[in-house]
């Protein structure tokens, strides 16, 4: 049975076990792309302040079908999730409400919350270049420079269709227009060292191995490597690498954001809304940044040590409302360009 299937089987099961309670005056259920152990000392948190008992049904895939399927006897109250395209496409298929709050608005940035109200940022990460500490020398980057002949053969990176690549495409697009977008794909194309191939620890891994010296890749998969006791040899693959934040003196470091919205039949709407402010606030936000290895969107709130250690950079203040935009452009110039294929040569 393929993962998918066992995920589904235990949503399913424990979505029945929410049937009766659904409407409790003390719980709230959470559907979540999120593996629960990376939510779980947050919602305790929020249990031990609140009373409100929280339950979380957890799938890598399928959630918003689900959503969909299950209509206006859905127990979903929650749904917390990663990317944009995650989280404006949950919005674009229906399944979520505006919500309107005093307590996120003042708590999340203007461009980390969507302009109608029905996502809400919580955490962020930044898509970085893993560089070699061998073999590359520089501390500064930008990611036009990826298309400069001198990385030829040097760059790996996953497939340019995965969310998190057509996030940056988006952003250049956003940035760039989508004619000098286009040019910048094909160059990065033909400086890539294979084809895209795995996630973002793998290229940290292919770095090490020698097989390219660059690679885009988000932050927090530094601090998941550096403190992976079960797997010590992704350990290794973290020390040969430093991160250096792109276009940092320039208009910013692309962010994108982990978020939360409200589902669209909340049946416990009062306790979702609680949750969600509960999300935004200080206590809140130390907690959920310092489990995954990514920034607090509340201003002010401490960073934690391990990330901070990684450097200082500026964010690209361009609203991701606006980056959400230009998702379906970025798709297609990803198959225009055969970016997937690898060089040519």
């Amino acid at each position: 049975m393929n993962i998918l299937a066992k995920s589904t089987l235990a949503a399913a099961a424990l979505a029945a076990s929410f049937s009766a309670p659904a409407l409790a005056a003390d719980e709230v259920n959470i559907y979540s792309y999120r593996q629960p152990f990376l939510l779980q000392p947050l919602l305790d948190a929020f249990t031990a302040k609140t009373g409100i008992k929280t339950n979380v049904i957890f799938a890598q895939k399928g959630l918003v079908q689900r959503i969909k399927a299950e209509g206006r006897n859905s127990p979903a109250d929650v749904i917390m999730t990663v990317d944009i395209g995650r989280l404006d496409g949950a919005k674009q298929a229906g399944v979520t409400q505006a919500v309107s709050s005093p307590v996120l608005d003042k708590d999340i940035p203007a461009r980390f919350r969507d302009p109608e109200g029905h996502w809400f940022g919580l955490t962020t990460r930044a898509r970085v270049i893993y560089v070699s500490r061998e073999r590359v020398k520089q501390d500064t980057i930008t990611y036009e420079e990826l298309a400069d002949p001198k990385w030829r053969g040097r760059i790996c990176t996953r497939s340019g269709q995965h969310s998190y690549t057509i996030g940056l495409i988006a952003s250049m697009i956003a940035h760039k227009g989508t004619d000098e977008a286009e040019k910048w794909l094909a160059a990065v194309r033909q400086n890539l060292a294979r084809r895209p191939t795995g996630n973002d620890r793998a290229q940290v891994k292919a770095i090490y191995a020698g097989e390219c010296d660059i690679a885009l890749g988000n932050n927090y998969y530094m601090g998941k490597m550096e403190t992976n006791d079960k797997e010590p040899e992704q350990k290794e693959w973290a020390k040969s690498v430093r991160i250096v934040f792109p276009n940092t003196e320039g208009r910013g470091t692309h962010v994108n954001i982990s978020g939360v919205m409200m589902a669209k039949h909340a049946p416990n709407r009062a306790n979702a809304l609680k949750l969600m402010e509960f999300l935004s606030e200080s206590k809140a936000q130390a907690i959920y940044a310092e489990t995954n290895f990514e920034y607090p969107v509340l201003a002010g709130v401490p960073i934690a040590k391990r990330v901070k250690a990684w450097g200082a950079f500026k964010p690209d203040d361009l609203s991701l409302g606006e980056i959400a935009k230009h998702r379906k452009a970025a798709s297609e110039l990803v198959d225009k360009t055969a970016f997937d294929d690898g060089p040519t040569s």
